[in-house]
C-alpha cells in the first residue's frame, strides 16, 4: 500500500528540480534548522524559540537518528525497489523514522509555540521537506508521518524544558 502511494505521486522535471532544491536547503542532517536556531538566538525576543529548536534538534538526532533507525532498521523504498530512478545518491541508512521530517516539524513546533506567524511559515516548510522525502523515493509515508509526529512531540518537550530552565535561572 505504501509503495502504491509513492508510485502514484506525479513527477516532472519541474517538480524534480523543486524537491531536489527543498532537500538541499534542508541539508543532509537538517542543518537548515540549526541555522535558523542560531539566527533566533541572536535576538532576545526570539532566543527562547532558538533554544527550544536546538533542544528539539538534538532530541531528534539522538532518538531518531541513533536509537530508532538502529533498532527498527527498516529498508528505504529505494533500497527495496532499486529500479526506481533516483535523483539523489542512494542512502545507506535505514528509513524509519524520517529524521528530516522530525527535524522540520520539531523546529516548526518550537518556533510556533513562541511566534505563531513565523511558526506557520515554518510548518509550510516542514510539510515541503516531509513531502520531498516521499517524492524522492527515500521514505515511506509512515516514516514521514511518524517523523512529523515525533518532531512535534519533541518541539513541545523542548519548549517545556526551555521554560523550566528559564524559570530556574530567574531564581
Amino acid at each position: 500500500m505504501e509503495f502504491s502511494f509513492l508510485y502514484a505521486i506525479p513527477r516532472s522535471s519541474l517538480l524534480d528540480a523543486f524537491f531536489l532544491g527543498v532537500t538541499k536547503i534542508a541539508g543532509s542532517y537538517g542543518q537548515l534548522w540549526v541555522a535558523i536556531a542560531l539566527l533566533l538566538l541572536i535576538f532576545k525576543r526570539t532566543r527562547r524559540a532558538g533554544i527550544s529548536l536546538l533542544i528539539a534538534y538534538v532530541g531528534v538526532f539522538l532518538l531518531g537518528q541513533y536509537v530508532l533507525k538502529t533498532l527498527i532498521s527498516r529498508p528505504r523504498p529505494c533500497q527495496i525497489d532499486t529500479a526506481f530512478p533516483l535523483l539523489v545518491s542512494r542512502p545507506s541508512s535505514s528509513s524509519f523514522p524520517s529524521t528530516h521530517s522530525a527535524w522540520a516539524f520539531g523546529g516548526a513546533t518550537a518556533i510556533f509555540l513562541r511566534h505563531k506567524k513565523a511558526g506557520i511559515a515554518a510548518y509550510v516548510v516542514a510539510v515541503l521537506i516531509g513531502f520531498s522525502r516521499l517524492y524522492l523515493f527515500l521514505h515511506f509515508p509512515t516514516d514521514v508521518l511518524f517523523g512529523a509526529l515525533m518532531g512535534v512531540a519533541l518541539g513541545f518537550v523542548a519548549d517545556r524544558l526551555t521554560a523550566f530552565g528559564e524559570k530556574k535561572l530567574r531564581r
